[in-house]
C-alpha cells in the first residue's frame, strides 16, 4: 500500500507544485496593483491555500523518511493517506480559489460564481463521488 499512496502522492504534489510556483509569480506582476480588494484577498487566499497543499502532499515523503525502518509502516501509511486526503481536499479548494480569481479578473460578469459552481462539481463528482461509489458499489461485504 505504501508504494501505491507515495505513486499517487506524486501525481497530485507535482500539480500543486506548479500551480503554487505559478500563484507566486502572480505578485510581481504590473497587473497585480490594479487587482480589487477583493480580488487581492482571493488572491491571498488562494496563495495561502496552495502553501498548506503543498505541504500536506509533502508531509507523507517527510513521514516516510522519518520513519522509514522503525517498523510502523501500517501507522505510517494511515497517517501518509490522511494527509494525501487533506492534501487533496486543499488542492481542490487552491483550484476553485484561483478559477474564481482568474474569471473575475477575466470576464468581471455574473455568472463566474456559477461557472466556478458548476467547476467545483465535477471535481466532486470525480475525485469523491466516482470513488466513494466504487468502493461502496464493489468492496465485499
Amino acid at each position: 500500500m505504501w508504494g501505491e499512496l507515495i505513486q499517487e502522492v506524486r501525481v497530485a504534489q507535482t500539480g500543486v507544485q506548479i500551480l503554487f510556483g505559478f500563484l507566486l509569480t502572480v505578485v510581481f506582476t504590473p497587473r497585480y496593483a490594479e487587482l480589487e480588494a477583493t480580488d487581492r484577498a482571493i488572491y491571498i487566499t488562494t496563495v495561502v491555500l496552495g502553501a498548506c497543499a503543498t505541504g500536506a502532499l509533502i508531509g507523507p515523503v517527510s513521514l516516510h523518511r522519518l520513519v522509514s525502518g522503525r517498523l510502523v509502516k501500517p501507522q505510517a501509511v494511515r497517517w501518509a493517506s490522511r494527509m494525501t486526503f487533506i492534501g487533496l481536499v486543499l488542492l481542490l479548494a487552491t483550484m476553485t480559489s484561483a478559477l474564481l480569481l482568474i474569471l473575475r479578473v477575466a470576464t468581471h460578469d455574473g455568472y463566474v460564481p456559477y461557472l466556478v459552481a458548476a467547476v467545483v462539481a465535477w471535481y466532486l463528482l470525480f475525485w469523491f463521488g466516482v470513488p466513494l461509489w466504487t468502493r461502496h458499489r464493489y468492496t465485499a461485504r
